[in-house]
């Protein structure tokens, strides 16, 4: 009798929750495999979609609309004084005019950007730059670890907290599961305000682990910022104990563009904290060089699905080439399309992956995206060690580097930032690193799906049909 009534209240609140999923999950896929699941194995699948199965990130637009209001006012005001840094190219190019408006940020101009390739010359820079700052530090990292780079972090934290400077720390709390007690606690003993990104905060997200913070920013003063791949961790120096070498990249920005940054890490400072705090706005507006940056935020609270809709404008605006470079590739139906229809008028496409898997999933679902791709897209292995990097490079002009990757968990569920870079210079340079990257790759035959046993293509099948929850 018991077993009997809980089966029928798990058959409800199936149900119930399908309805949910119909109104709420942003792909058709989804919803039809959530409505069929929820009501053909209620006991499994209703606990699944409470934890896994939203697309909305509950509170944070509504928290980014009140608290950010004086921010929103005081940095109008800024930009109004100082019009030279924004960029007029946002006037004549619809294709940089869009992404503005998908980004909700202007493309600024006066900047100085300094790409940095692998993790000895990300995280010197990022030391030197955080061992400079005299008012202030902002760090976000997806992974804190407490280890060699971690501690050589923390003590360089510690070091500016003792002097004086204000510093903040933000880590996603799943991403950096497991990090110590202890090492959070030195951090605070010394001054330093850290937090976890809060994830479950709020009522309708209590039972939510779906949601993820990926980005990776630092802010000095107001006048440089840092954004990228790498996370904070020895294998992001040297590969650890399961790679051989990492494969990664970042940016160091100076100028105007590194208030975006510093914007984007106000948000979520906000949410996690519930504080808006006191940075610098001037110093920033400082111009450094001639090149025009585009900061792009995206994630789960935003309307749109903007990561999706960024790689998607990109792809369509590109007239000679796009080159992508990311550790994953499970696009969704319509980033796929216009990748095809990209390689179809000419462009030159091509993807850069991995050859070593650190997401064994990932890895085997990338498989049967290639083979639908078909044979005008070309794609390489990298052999050189595991590669984590996430750039861009778009014809001749435009070149990104941020932390989303080509994947459906970047696209709608993680929050993420990407750096578009708009400058004929820094676009060869891009060029030249991945050339260097294509040399140490092995191009992948058009067939090579067709060469794998048929087990190994129904396992790249069946887990392309769990993208969604990759």
């Amino acid at each position: 009798m018991i077993v009997s009534l809980l089966l029928l209240i798990a058959h409800l609140g199936g149900f119930i929750s399908s309805l949910h999923a119909i109104l709420s999950t942003r792909t058709s896929q989804g919803a039809v495999a959530w409505v069929i699941s929820l009501n053909s194995f209620p006991v499994v699948a209703l606990p699944a979609y409470w934890v896994f199965g939203r697309n909305n990130f509950q509170g944070y637009v509504v928290e980014r609309q009140e608290e950010n209001r004086e921010v929103h006012q005081l940095i109008g005001k800024v930009m109004e004084a100082h019009p030279e840094v924004f960029s007029t190219r946002r006037h004549t190019l619809p294709a940089v005019l869009a992404a503005e408006r998908l980004a909700l940020m202007p493309t600024l101009h006066g900047n100085r950007v300094s790409l940095l390739v692998d993790g000895q010359a990300t995280f010197d820079s990022i030391l030197a730059g955080i061992a400079e700052a005299e008012s202030y530090v902002l760090v976000q990292f997806y992974i804190l670890r407490d280890d060699g780079l971690g501690h050589r972090l923390r003590d360089a934290l510690i070091e500016r907290a003792r002097a004086g400077v204000r510093v903040y720390v933000l880590y996603d709390e799943i991403g950096s599961f497991g990090l110590p007690a202890a090492y959070l606690s030195s951090l605070r003993e010394a001054g330093v305000d850290v937090r976890s990104f809060h994830t479950r905060k709020g009522p309708q997200n209590r039972f939510q682990l779906n949601f993820r913070n990926h980005r990776k920013i630092v802010v000095t003063d107001g006048t440089a910022a840092w954004v990228g791949g790498h996370n904070v961790g020895d294998e992001y120096l040297d590969g650890g104990a399961e790679f051989d070498s990492w494969r990664d990249t970042h940016l160091k920005i100076e100028g105007p563009g590194t208030l975006s940054l510093q914007w984007v890490f106000l948000e979520d400072w906000n949410w996690a904290a519930d504080e808006v705090l006191e940075v610098d706005w001037e110093a920033g507006l400082v111009t450094r060089g001639d090149q025009e940056v585009l900061v792009i935020p995206s994630g789960p609270a935003d309307h749109r699905e903007t990561a999706t809709l960024m790689f998607t404008h990109a792809i369509n605006s590109a007239k000679q080439r796009i080159w992508i470079a990311s550790p994953y590739f499970v696009p969704d139906p319509g980033v796929m399309r216009a990748l095809q229809l990209a390689a179809l008028r000419g462009v030159d496409v091509r993807i850069l992956l991995p050859d070593e898997k650190d997401h064994l999933l990932v890895y085997l679902a990338g498989f049967s995206y290639m083979n639908e791709a078909g044979s005008d897209i070309r794609f390489w292995r990298y052999t050189g060690g595991f590669m984590h990097q996430k750039v861009m490079l778009i014809d001749e002009t435009v070149a990104s580097v941020g932390t989303a990757n080509f994947d459906n968990r970047s696209f709608r569920l993680n929050f993420e930032v990407t750096a578009m870079v708009i400058d004929k210079a820094f676009n060869r340079e891009v060029a030249e690193m991945l050339e260097h990257d294509f040399a140490r790759s092995t191009e992948v035959p058009a067939n090579l799906i067709e060469s794998k046993s048929r087990f190994f293509r129904l396992k790249s099948r069946a887990a392309s049909l769990l993208s969604p929850i990759l």
